[in-house]
């Protein structure tokens, strides 16, 4: 039998894994710090604005619902 924490944790990495897909790529920055391109230093901050932002939060929010749901979900069964 399926436990509330289980239900929430499947609403939960359905929902991450969404937000995780909708956030902007950051391929080209990566791909550049693997092939030695200087376009993006690795080791720069760069700060992000608007959208990209509260994806970020969101995430990050998710992210540890998403961690807590699981401890929860492993206590409990």
């Amino acid at each position: 039998m399926t436990s509330a924490a289980e239900i929430v944790l499947l609403v939960l990495s359905l929902i991450l894994v969404i937000v995780i897909l909708l956030q902007s790529g950051k391929s080209q920055g990566a791909s550049s710090a693997v092939m030695g391109g200087n376009k993006m230093n690795i080791f720069t901050r760069t700060k992000e604005r608007g959208a990209d932002k509260i994806m970020t939060i969101i995430t990050a929010v998710l992210v540890v619902a998403f961690f807590i749901t699981t401890v929860i979900a492993n206590k409990i069964g």
